[in-house]
């Protein structure tokens, strides 16, 4: 083995310890606002989704502060086509009432492009690895959605072999709130 053989492997090495050995240290913290601006508030809630290649989707419907369903909060795999593989989750909030409105996770610039097919590595509603660079797995993220507050953070996640791009598992804690998130600690922009 030569020394560049060695140093790609001690490189990958570190990567993968970076990105499946959660930091003591505090995670970063990412804020956004939708596109969906408003009045709506909604009923808080704090829950895990514990997703599996063999449980890969999460569903859940959202009760606005009148308590009459609002939302639907989903996440959804997504890996390469024709495969069953999983490279990376995609969270969703639908409004219920209007059905034009698929995604109220995105942002203006999400918004005015085809973001099914954009490579966007800044999306906050992508729990993606690759986007490591840009949007740490773990980061809890904070997206305001008209008057409330969607946090989502990644507590776990596992891929199989260790050393592929492809992800077996992940866990999720999730939160909506009617009072922004930043307050309690610092977020960046």
């Amino acid at each position: 083995m030569n020394l560049r053989s060695a140093l790609i492997i001690l490189c990958l090495v570190i990567r993968l310890l970076a990105q499946s050995s959660p930091s003591p240290a505090m995670p970063t913290v990412l804020y956004t606002e939708s596109f969906r601006q408003g009045p709506t508030r909604v009923v808080e809630e704090h829950f895990d989704a514990k997703l599996t290649s063999k449980n890969p989707v999460y569903r859940q419907r959202v009760k606005d502060s009148n308590g009459n369903d609002r939302y639907a909060f989903s996440i959804t795999p997504h890996g390469p086509e024709g495969d069953n593989e999983i490279t990376y989750w995609q969270v969703k909030l639908a409004d219920l009432r209007h059905s034009i409105y698929e995604n109220l996770l995105l942002t203006p610039q999400d918004q005015a492009s085809d973001y099914k097919d954009a490579d966007d590595k800044d999306a906050l509603w992508r729990l993606d690895p690759a986007s490591f660079e840009h949007v740490p797995l773990t980061a809890k993220r904070i997206i305001k959605v008209e008057s409330f507050y969607v946090v989502l953070q990644v507590k776990a996640h596992h891929f199989t072999p260790l050393d592929s791009p492809y992800l077996d598992s992940v866990t999720v804690a999730i939160e909506f709130t009617n009072a922004d998130p930043r307050n309690q600690e610092g977020a960046r922009p």
